[in-house]
């Protein structure tokens, strides 16, 4: 159950918790809760490629950033479909979403059970932002299969999108 995953916040080493999910593994199927209040299932096989943000909160200006960045860069990719998944609270995200114009992804929460946290081992187990999820990124191809991780090693920092970019365009012709 424990990964050997770490992440950081500002230099200081933050482990995670929950199950070492690498590439090539079934991606695991789990509930989220959209900013509509709607259980959301996420992972397993889909229609399409699935892209999953993960971010501690969107109420921070670099979650902000990366998901404004990903709601543009995504406009023209009907292959995949998009959530940003944090801690947040679904009013919280609701507001973030209509306030900033986000129409290409769709925001939901863990808060419950951390379900999403624990099964795709991105839970902050220490630290200051004990309990939230660490800034990540997975794509899951359309069979269930994730086919690319980027669990990013500084949390204050943004993930490298155009990577994240090839790996749908890859994973949709996979």
């Amino acid at each position: 159950m424990e990964t050997n995953e770490i992440t950081h916040l500002k230099g200081n080493e933050i482990a995670l918790t929950g199950d070492l999910i690498s590439v090539g593994d079934k991606a695991p199927e789990v509930t989220v809760i959209n900013s509509d209040l709607e259980d959301v299932k996420v992972g397993g096989s889909a229609n399409k490629v699935q892209l999953f943000v993960v971010v501690p909160s969107l109420d921070t200006e670099v979650c902000a950033k990366e998901t404004r960045e990903f709601n543009l860069r995504i406009t023209d990719l009907d292959i995949v479909e998009t959530t940003v998944i944090s801690m947040d609270l679904p009013f919280a995200s609701k507001r973030f979403c209509s306030l900033e114009g986000i129409e290409n992804v769709t925001a939901a929460s863990d808060y419950v059970d951390k379900e999403f946290g624990k099964s795709y081992g991105v839970l902050m187990s220490e630290g200051p932002l004990n309990g939230m999820l660490a800034r990540s990124v997975f794509v899951i191809n359309e069979e269930g299969i994730v086919t690319y991780k980027q669990i990013v090693d500084e949390v204050t920092e943004e993930p490298d999108y155009d990577k994240v970019l090839e790996a749908v365009k890859d994973a949709k012709l996979g």
